[in-house]
């Protein structure tokens, strides 16, 4: 009876104890998501823009899916907005062609899109911008670049 508790025993200690560090192994399995941010201004746009307004985009990239969903928004702006949209493949102070138009132009915008591999990379390469136009400034009022940045990684 002794030796059958004592197996018992060991047995529940040694199927905990793998329990325990299966699940640590899990908790440390780095997520596919990168979350990127942007803080929009006028100052950011080219040539620099005279702007009341200000906003955020916030985006997540799904790396093994290439599924990219964001948020953006802003208020201040000297009119209502016109059109939204990701900008590139383009580094900070150069301009580029729309890449993925948003959807609406009341803010908060959100929405997402199944990118290429080249755009998810140019995404990750901080080579995106998000833009906001007003019929005021036509070629955009606030603009901000997308770069990765840490914390809140898994929104979707």
């Amino acid at each position: 009876m002794m030796d059958t508790r004592r197996i018992f025993s060991k047995s529940l200690f040694v199927a905990s104890a793998l329990a325990l560090g299966l699940a640590g192994c899990g908790a440390m399995k780095p997520s596919n998501t990168v979350r990127l941010s942007a803080q929009l201004a006028g100052a950011n746009e080219v040539p620099a823009v005279a702007s009341p307004g200000t906003g955020t985009a916030e985006a997540w990239l799904n790396k093994d899916t290439n599924l990219l969903t964001w948020k953006v928004s802003f208020s201040g702006l000297t009119g209502p907005a016109t059109a939204a949209h990701f900008h590139g493949p383009a580094v900070a102070g150069s301009n580029a062609g729309v890449v993925v138009p948003f959807s609406g132009t009341t803010s908060p915008l959100e929405g997402q899109a199944t990118l290429t591999p080249a755009q998810a990379a140019d995404l990750l390469a901080g080579k995106w911008y998000a833009n906001v136009h007003t019929a005021t400034n036509k070629g955009g009022e606030i603009r901000g670049q997308m770069v990765p940045s840490s914390g809140g990684a898994s929104r979707y």
